[in-house]
């Protein structure tokens, strides 16, 4: 569990918030005069690595916006096993659907890095996508993108063996890591561990299919980096194992 103790809110100067928060994707395409909007309804944190941001089931109800850094959305089983959601780096935000619903959180949010958010609370959330057709729209593609990666992710887990998650967690990775077409570099690589916890197994199987994947000439390593040499051909194996190909 992420340490519960949070850096002290920032006071950003208003220029330099309006400077900053087009670095976050759902305000890239807003006007001076609205990203000035925006700027004027945040608040600024700092988290620590390893700081816990919100909890699982708490009451909290701001949306938050990663202006610096990255966090992990995850959740504790009773047994105390960790499950990870996703990572999200800078650009991305969370904790909008206790912002648009006000229902307690549905995860806990943990920083990896040193990690500069602004939040918004939920009134004032609701109403900056009530009053902006552009934001609504991505507001509305990101929730359906996750509704989609949720349900495929339910498919993997009821219907893949493990070899296979294992597999369709480092495609899903690689997509988002590529050097060119059929080649990614992910840096740093994600622990057996964190694989693991992100597709319900152990670490040992995790271990045993990298070798396998080392072995085919799929993937490599490379000090703290993970070379995914053949991404098409791990999509046709992902492929072939949902029964797509």
């Amino acid at each position: 569990m992420g340490k519960r103790e949070k850096m002290s809110t920032r006071n950003i100067p208003p220029d330099r918030a309006i400077a900053m928060l087009p670095v976050i994707k759902a305000f890239k395409h807003l006007s001076q005069k609205e990203i000035e909007m925006v700027a004027a309804a945040c608040q600024w944190h700092r988290y620590d690595a390893g700081n816990e941001i919100v909890r699982y089931r708490d009451h909290t109800n701001s949306a938050f916006f990663i202006v610096q850094g990255d966090i992990r959305v995850m959740y504790h089983s009773l047994s105390g096993q960790e499950v990870i959601l996703c990572n999200l780096p800078t650009g991305e935000m969370f904790g909008e659907l206790t912002a648009i619903d006000g229902h307690p959180r549905s995860a806990t949010a943990v920083a990896l890095t040193s990690t500069l958010l602004a939040s918004m609370p939920a009134p004032d959330f609701q109403n900056l996508i009530y009053s902006n057709r552009k934001i609504a729209e991505i507001i509305f593609k990101r929730l359906t993108e996750q509704v989609r990666r949720l349900t495929e992710r339910v498919y993997d887990f009821s219907t893949l063996a493990v070899r296979n998650r294992i597999q369709s967690e480092l495609l899903r990775i690689a997509e988002n890591h590529k050097v060119s077409a059929n080649v990614a570099v992910i840096s740093p690589s994600p622990t057996q561990t964190e694989i693991a916890n992100s597709v319900s197994t152990h670490r040992e199987a995790v271990s045993r299919e990298l070798k396998i994947l080392i072995k085919d000439n799929l993937i490599k390593r490379q000090g703290r980096d993970l070379h995914v040499l053949d991404i098409t051909k791990l999509s046709q194996l992902v492929g072939e194992a949902r029964g797509s190909f």
